[in-house]
């Protein structure tokens, strides 16, 4: 509830104006039967037509101003319940961008978008009765006693002993379903996580004809959803009878009670009737807050792994005191750095590396799978930091600088070249938002992606499909490499970027690179040695260590390792 509360008091005015209308509704609501039972008594039994005109004219105000103050409590309710969540949503997705991969694996991709929007939808509908019922039942309630035992103490008994057993249902009802809303919660993660798995490796999973074996899996957990699903709609399901049925028999049995104190004279018609109003307010509000009660744990569930998201801080944080980017050349310096991923038992995979890059070097990093390479010029941008030693930009330690500041010194292109729906310009601009359009062409240009999109009916206007699925892997990798050359960075990291495209094109593109980039530091991992062969400096590495640094003519001479790489690759007379 304090996640609620919290986002609620961010709009006080639309609360108190929220107050105001249910306050003004409760009485209004509570007025009518008084009027009525004045009416009955005071105009009716006495055939004064004049009497029940007035009051009649009295209560047709009062209820056009009860329709209005409704109408109002729904507009602001809405509002107010609309703006919270849409808060709630933001600060979310503000916080998950700062995450590092240590808490996308620690709280899990699926589970993200299912609090995100899941979890924030039953919160969103708690808030919704909440603040058009949650208000208003308890004051009615209590305000509703109160006319109760005002009009007849008697009758007012049946309703005392009908709350014990009204409590009883609400407590056993919320403490049932607590659990049950837990598990389809995170039945919901499950599913998430399978459909987004199935989505994108649909070819991978017909090319081994395994849909049947993706059906089973995703039957099984929509069944254990379904289950979940049933018992705790089941459970809120057989509230309302229940509460239905204690209130019809409350109701019988203050109508005959009252019909025999009528019959003896000790109870007028008008006070009977309006006693009945004041009831079925009292016990109608008691149900219906019931109703808010038993939905607050299954909204409870679901506030707190949005607070789970909220309260969970990045362990690669922002340097807000750190220093800007203004002046970096781009000289890295890695000084006996250790990294093991946090939270893991194994042994470090990257021990001890030192190694420097200068600007206008072109440094290369080659070695068998699993030898730490991606993971090694991962720490560049801090997508993880070191967990010993350091590594030196400009002769700084990188967690000195901003973050923010540091990343935009760097040109990122990832192995699995990634691509935002929308068009070739719009991904362009991901790089440098106030490119130009010709700075746009002479990036494609570069990248060796001028041809093919020049070929596109739209050009660089050309509309990309969910994540670029309408351009080949090659042509992809030369978008993703176009949007880090525009940005003229002081680093550029290719981890494994040249790996799709033909020898023809990697050759063209690299010298393209060669002589466009001059005065930036080139990082390249990669797995052919055509691609890096003509490297200033190449590190082997080998289960996280380095086993020789040098260039392509000294490592052939001096690293069996790197020798055996390039025999598998390279021609006898290339060795030579």
């Amino acid at each position: 509830m304090k996640t609620m509360w919290h986002y609620v008091m961010r709009h006080k005015w639309l609360v108190l104006i929220n107050f105001f209308c249910v306050f003004g509704f409760i009485l209004i609501e509570l007025g009518l039967p008084t009027l009525l039972a004045d009416m009955i008594d005071n105009g009716v039994m006495n055939q004064d037509t004049d009497y029940v005109k007035k009051i009649g004219l009295m209560m047709v105000a009062i209820t056009v101003t009860g329709i209005f103050l409704n109408i109002m409590l729904a507009i602001v309710g809405a509002r107010l319940n609309t703006r919270i969540i849409m808060s709630m949503r933001d600060d979310m997705f503000d916080n998950i961008q700062h995450f590092s991969h240590q808490e996308y694996e620690k709280l899990g991709v699926s589970s993200l978008i299912t609090r995100t929007t899941n979890d924030a939808f039953q919160v969103m509908n708690f808030l919704g009765m909440i603040l058009r019922v949650g208000f208003m039942t308890p004051m009615m309630f209590a305000a509703s006693i109160v006319m109760v035992i005002r009009t007849s103490p008697p009758l007012s008994a049946f309703v005392f002993g009908a709350i014990p057993f009204l409590l009883l249902g609400v407590i056993l009802i919320a403490k049932v379903s607590e659990p049950l809303s837990n598990r389809q919660q995170r039945n919901l993660d499950s599913i998430n996580m399978i459909l987004r798995e199935n989505l994108s490796g649909l070819r991978v999973i017909r090319a081994f004809v395994n849909e049947k074996f993706e059906e089973e899996r995703f039957d099984e957990v929509n069944t254990e959803y379904t289950n979940s699903s049933k018992k705790l709609f089941k459970l809120m399901a057989s509230a309302q009878p229940a509460f239905f049925l204690l209130f019809n028999l409350i109701m019988v049995l203050v109508i005959w009670f009252g019909a025999v104190k009528i019959d003896a004279g000790d109870l007028a018609v008008g006070t009977l009737i309006a006693f009945i109003e004041y009831i079925f307010h009292a016990l109608f509000s008691f149900m219906m807050f019931a109703s808010v009660f038993m939905m607050y744990p299954r909204a409870a569930v679901s506030a707190n792994r949005i607070q789970e998201v909220l309260d969970t801080h990045p362990s690669v944080p922002e340097n807000n005191a750190g220093l800007d980017s203004s002046g970096i050349k781009g000289a890295l310096h890695f000084d006996n750095v250790t990294f093991a991923y946090p939270g893991h038992s194994e042994a470090p995979v990257i021990r001890d590396v030192s190694f420097s890059a200068n600007p206008g070097e072109t440094v290369a990093f080659i070695g068998s799978t699993g030898s730490g390479k991606s993971t090694l010029i991962q720490l560049i941008p801090r997508f993880f930091d070191v967990t010993k030693g350091a590594i030196y930009l400009d002769g700084t330690d990188l967690r000195d600088y901003k973050l923010s500041e540091l990343r935009k010194k760097i040109g990122y292109i990832p192995q699995k070249a990634l691509l935002f729906s929308g068009t070739v310009k719009e991904n362009m601009l991901f790089g440098k938002p106030d490119a130009t359009d010709e700075e746009i062409w002479k990036a494609l240009e570069i990248a060796q992606a001028s041809e093919f999109i020049s070929q596109k009916e739209d050009t660089i206007h050309e509309m990309l499909a969910e994540g670029g699925s309408n351009f080949s892997g090659g042509q992809k990798q030369r978008l993703a490499i176009a949007r880090a050359i525009i940005r003229k960075p002081s680093i550029y990291i290719f981890d494994d970027s040249f790996s799709a495209l033909d020898y023809k094109t990697d050759s063209a593109l690299r010298s393209a690179l060669k002589r466009e980039i001059t005065d930036a530091t080139v990082l390249i991992v990669a797995q052919r040695i055509s691609t890096i062969m003509h490297a200033d400096k190449i590190v082997v590495l080998d289960e996280g260590d380095v086993v020789d640094i040098g260039t392509h003519r000294e490592l052939l001479a001096s690293c069996q390792i790197y020798r055996d790489i390039a025999s598998s690759q390279l021609s006898e007379e290339e060795l030579a």
